[in-house]
């Protein structure tokens, strides 16, 4: 394929609405499920776990368009970064708000509970609360309010959240293990990537 092609659709007016509705075929296929009582015996738990899957994913998403963009004629891949990102927060959120509404039903005592003794329910608000800085700080008033030095490195964040979620899927233990190994699979080739990429732009400047 040519990539003058595809970085011209990066670029173009469509790019943006297009990928805007494919990050919300997810959601529609869930509400589909939920309305045709297509989600199996305990929906509660399938639900958390697919808000849970595409928070994991779109964050991963967001994290894969830095190495893209440094491939030959993919430049205009990083307008969708943003989005990308803010689709990962929106998932998250959607998962969270599953869990107190729909799971524990507001139940503070539960919540407490959860929060304060179970690992895997700290490690997953973690990676949430990450996220919220992230989200916040997402458009270009913010960027030129921190500085571009000092917003890339509060976005790094973005990492040790996926890092979190990782985790949080991890250590609930109810599932297969091989998900959330292949998520951590992927999460450390990019961390390996920025590492390596890291160490080479430093080396060229020494």
């Amino acid at each position: 394929m040519d990539t003058t092609y595809v970085n011209r659709f990066w670029n173009s007016r469509y790019a943006k609405p297009v990928v805007f509705l494919l990050c919300l075929v997810p959601l529609a296929l869930l509400a589909w499920r939920w309305q045709h009582n297509e989600l199996g015996i305990n929906r509660i738990e399938t639900v958390a776990r697919y808000t849970g899957n595409w928070t994991l994913r779109f964050l991963l998403l967001s994290l894969c368009v830095t190495p893209l963009k440094r491939l030959p004629g993919q430049s205009g891949v990083a307008r969708l970064r943003r989005m990308l990102g803010l689709f990962a927060f929106f998932y998250g959120c959607l998962h969270a708000l599953h869990y107190y509404g729909l799971d524990v039903q507001w139940n503070l005592d539960i919540i407490k509970d959860d929060l304060t003794t179970r690992r895997f329910f700290i490690a997953g608000m973690a990676g949430l609360g990450l996220m919220v800085p992230l989200a916040l700080t997402s458009f270009q008033a913010a960027i030129r309010w921190l500085g571009g030095k000092r917003w890339q490195l509060l976005h790094r964040l973005a990492y040790v959240s996926a890092i979190a979620g990782v985790v949080h899927f991890f250590w609930q233990g109810k599932a297969a293990l091989w998900t959330p190994i292949y998520y951590g699979m992927f999460l450390g080739v990019l961390l390996l990537y920025r590492v390596v990429y890291g160490l080479r732009g430093r080396g060229a400047r020494m």
